[in-house]
């Protein structure tokens, strides 16, 4: 049995979800995510059988990770955990890695201490569902003063559809631990919907330093990703998050880092690209609790088919935090004349003495730097191809992962190949 402070929980958030209605999010007055063709009453959780080896994952898994070494992994289909595996020597140095409704029984104190700190079930009837539902989950604990190398991963895939995947990861890095997590999110083509309401918490301690990397491919299925995300920065700490949106039918996400106290620093740099009827719909806050706190984000996102994608980006400064320095910049790349992109950077700062900027741009592929590399023999497809790819280059290389930059590469390389007529004709037309 559940220990009581997850019970109270849950049971709280089911009230939430049961009040509120499916939500639609509108944005300045002209950027609306609706869900009203999500058919929600028809989709439920998949329970499967734990597989005994890693070759037993599905396929699309196996694609993502290929032969990597690795210090843990999770896997989570559908509503259950099917795979985990750690480092014996990093559990004997006290890491833990196991499903979240694992470390609930045998961690109870530990997953007390951080359950729903800094995300809340009021935010929503998502938020709430994943709260109330969630099963599997994922736990990450590193101790203090522990160095791990190789990456911590976590998945979650859906590989069927009628499949609702409730999700919640928790992640606790000690004091002066250093380590890299990377989380993710993955689907086969299917026909059909699915949905994937997350929620994902990572507490950087004291003088830590952590990478984290998340990477979202859901295929070319109807799959539905509402989630929160949220890392909190303590003392001297750093954390360095690099997402990833290559596809999805629906996104819906918030993406936030709190800089919490005295001296924590974040970087954050994300990309997405978006085809076909994608809508994404990404908002993130760069939250300054502290004064002598810094940040830095920037964003790069291409479209093409139909697709239509939003970022709006916030720089909040609290009252009090002064010496804060920080900066946000978005950009989009428009490679379809039907495709629709915003980039929506904004402040908020309630105090003096700080150091705040940002800039937004949507845009194309210019013709003139075409025009040149043609001239020195590259064909025009060539040239579009080396434009775009070149313009990721710069977020790609924060990965500091060969593996997840070649894996990132090859996704980005496949989907401008099956948009290169329309992009040809676009860019001829201007």
């Amino acid at each position: 049995m559940p220990p009581s402070f997850l019970e109270e929980r849950r049971r709280q958030a089911l009230e939430v979800y049961e009040r509120e209605p499916v939500p639609t999010w509108r944005r300045s007055g002209f950027w609306t995510t609706t869900l009203r063709n999500l058919r929600l009453d028809e989709l439920e959780p998949r329970h499967y059988d734990p597989v005994g080896s890693i070759e037993e994952l599905p396929s699309v898994v196996l694609d993502a990770i290929d032969s990597e070494e690795l210090s843990g992994l999770i896997v989570q289909r559908g509503a259950s955990t099917i795979f985990t595996t750690l480092d014996p020597s990093l559990a004997d140095e006290g890491v833990i890695l196991t499903s979240l409704e694992r470390a609930v029984e045998e961690h109870t104190e530990l997953v007390e201490r951080w359950y729903m700190k800094r995300l809340s079930h009021d935010e929503g009837k998502f938020p709430a569902a994943s709260a109330a539902f969630w099963t599997g989950g994922a736990f990450i604990h590193v101790p203090r003063n522990l160095k791990i190398e190789n990456p911590i991963q976590v998945v979650y895939v859906i590989d069927e559809p009628g499949t609702a995947q409730y999700a919640h990861t928790l992640g606790v890095v000690g004091d002066f631990a250093e380590c890299y997590v990377r989380e993710y999110y993955l689907a086969p083509d299917f026909e059909g919907q699915a949905l994937h309401a997350g929620g994902f918490e990572l507490y950087c301690q004291t003088g830590s330093q952590v990478k984290l990397a998340t990477f979202q491919d859901w295929g070319s299925g109807e799959v539905h990703d509402i989630s929160v995300k949220r890392v909190e920065i303590a003392r001297d700490a750093h954390c360095g998050w690099v997402p990833i949106h290559l596809g999805g039918h629906l996104t819906k996400q918030t993406l936030d880092i709190i800089t919490a106290e005295k001296g924590s620093d974040m970087r954050h740099n994300g990309l997405y690209f978006t085809e076909g009827s994608e809508h994404l719909d990404l908002f993130s806050t760069d939250l300054h609790e502290q004064g002598d706190t810094t940040g830095d984000t920037v964003w790069k996102g291409a479209l093409t088919g139909e697709s239509r994608a939003s970022y709006e980006g916030l720089i909040h400064i609290v009252q009090g935090a002064q010496n804060t320095n920080t900066y946000l910049q978005t950009h989009s790349m428009l490679l379809s004349p039907k495709a629709k992109a915003d980039a929506i950077p904004s402040l908020i700062v309630k105090t003096d003495n700080v150091s705040a900027s940002h800039g937004g741009t949507v845009g194309e592929v210019d013709e003139d730097q075409i025009f040149y590399m043609m001239t020195r023999g590259i064909p025009r497809r060539e040239a579009v191809r080396i434009l775009v790819e070149g313009y990721f280059e710069p977020v790609i290389g924060k990965l500091d992962d060969a593996p997840l930059e070649e894996l990132v590469r090859e996704r980005i390389a496949g989907k401008i190949a099956a948009a290169e007529e329309h992009v040809e004709e676009y860019i001829a037309q201007r």
